[in-house]
């Protein structure tokens, strides 16, 4: 039976990976010295001043993020909430180049959770897209499905739009791809509880989903539009680039499971070819569909 904390369901799946991956501490606090590897230089960016509803709990999945990385030995987080490094040359507010600081020279990959519509112009816009479609990974959570949506490349880039929470509370999730890296930990379905956003615009020809809700069990729902296919996370490739998108997680607490943590520690090492793992869109798998709700939009 799955334990509960907080109201949270909590995975019991005992996958000794998760204790090994999460548990670096020491190791990590010598990254990039004595003759070990330099460590990856990941980006978290989570510009949320246009957003709608803003989640509490970015700052703290900003902070688990950093944490992954410095407990590992694997990367180091350069946290911002200012979209104007999203350049290879940011500006200043005064338009005078910045001063030092992260930007598309010299990140490894980004970890997004914006919100709604950031602001970014033309030539950002165009320097982001390059970024990834040059051999740079892209790593989304939560809240980024509902980011950009009057930019139309974004879609290319993410592989969804945002369509609403129809879902919010206890669920089953299906692992249709076991073999993937963020989700080779997950059993083949699992009790979650959270806010699952559900995606629009996509196409199982184009990700690789690796988790998604079974609705075997959902009553009917006027604001529920996927016909029996909902997914939760993919992968996939742009350009060069590795691109990951995982729906969780809504609460702070959520993300402070080892099972979640595990989920984004090995999808920031895939994107940055750290592991080897290719993006394989498929049909549907795994699990039962509710019965007349087949399919994908």
């Amino acid at each position: 039976m799955p334990r509960r904390f907080a109201g949270i369901v909590l995975i019991t799946c005992a996958v000794a990976t998760v204790a090994v991956s999460l548990d670096l501490g020491a190791q990590g606090r010598q990254g990039g010295r004595g003759g070990n590897p330099a460590r990856k230089r990941v980006l978290a960016w989570a510009d949320t001043r246009n957003g709608q509803a803003q989640h509490d709990s970015v700052s703290h999945a900003l902070a688990v993020i950093e944490r992954l990385g410095y407990d590992s030995g694997q990367w180091d987080t350069y946290i911002r909430t200012d979209s104007h490094i999203i350049s290879k040359t940011p500006k200043k507010t005064d338009g005078s180049n910045a001063s030092g600081g992260p930007n598309l020279n010299n990140v490894d990959a980004i970890f997004f959770m914006g919100h709604r519509e950031v602001p970014l112009d033309v030539s950002q816009r165009e320097e982001l897209l390059s970024f990834v479609r040059d051999g740079k990974g892209f790593v989304a959570s939560h809240i980024a499905l509902t980011a950009f949506d009057s930019w139309p490349e974004f879609l290319d880039l993410i592989g969804a739009r945002f369509d609403g929470h129809p879902i919010t509370g206890a669920g089953t999730v299906i692992n249709e791809n076991p073999d993937f890296p963020a989700t080779k930990h997950f059993p083949a379905s699992f009790p979650f509880n959270d806010e699952f956003y559900q995606p629009k615009g996509h196409s199982r020809d184009k990700i690789d989903v690796l988790l998604r809700l079974d609705l075997s069990g959902v009553a009917a729902n006027p604001n529920l539009r996927l016909n029996g296919d909902y997914p939760l996370a993919w992968a996939k490739t742009y350009g060069k680039g590795r691109v990951f998108y995982g729906s969780f997680a809504h609460a702070s607490a959520t993300w402070d499971l080892k099972e979640v943590q595990q989920m984004y520690f090995e999808a920031i090492r895939w994107a940055l070819g750290l592991t080897d793992a290719e993006p394989k869109p498929h049909a549907m798998r795994g699990g039962a569909a509710a019965s007349g709700r087949g399919g994908s939009r």
